[in-house]
């Protein structure tokens, strides 16, 4: 029940993630890369999210799926550029390699530098957003002292990778 759940609020967050057109905005980052780091950060599910309810935790993200489309275009995808770089920061760590299986934790990882390598050929260097860095870095910063927190457990890690599957989705 609670993975059926999973799935349709992944869904739904996919329907109603921010659209562009395509001449502005190129469909964010071709809507295949987000789908296949939605699809490999689903695959690395160990524990049953139900299981680990009692763990979850507000780590707040400072936008939602309203605000980000309304960010004009430079501040949409340096806060994308920006996003993408702490979740490889976040999953490239040993605690993430010792939590999840290293084929798909390195084909996240290979796909999220892909998407990155994507973004810079579109945009150049032209990603001056030090403001959204700002929140973005306390935001990941909380997510790494709730891990500590929790010694890095398999309910901690899945309370982010949950987390972190519903912000690639708005993205």
């Amino acid at each position: 029940m609670a993975q059926i759940h999973l799935w349709l609020v992944a869904g739904a967050m996919l329907c109603s993630s921010p659209v562009s057109s395509l001449e502005d905005d190129l469909l964010w980052i071709h809507r295949g890369e987000n789908l296949r780091v939605f699809n490999l950060l689903r695959q690395l599910q160990r524990t049953r999210p139900h299981l680990c309810l009692d763990d979850r935790n507000d780590f707040k993200f400072p936008w939602n799926g309203t605000t980000i489309t309304q960010m004009q275009k430079t501040e949409r995808t340096c806060l994308h550029h920006q996003m993408i770089t702490h979740i490889v920061d976040l999953f490239r760590t040993q605690h993430s390699h010792d939590a999840w299986n290293h084929t798909l934790v390195s084909q996240l990882l290979s796909s999220l530098h892909h998407s990155l390598e994507h973004l810079e050929q579109r945009e150049g260097e032209n990603r001056d957003c030090s403001n959204l860095g700002i929140l973005l870095r306390k935001y990941f910063q909380s997510i790494h002292n709730y891990l500590r927190e929790k010694k890095y457990s398999a309910c901690a890690w899945e309370v982010v990778r949950v987390e972190i599957t519903l912000r690639v989705g708005i993205m």
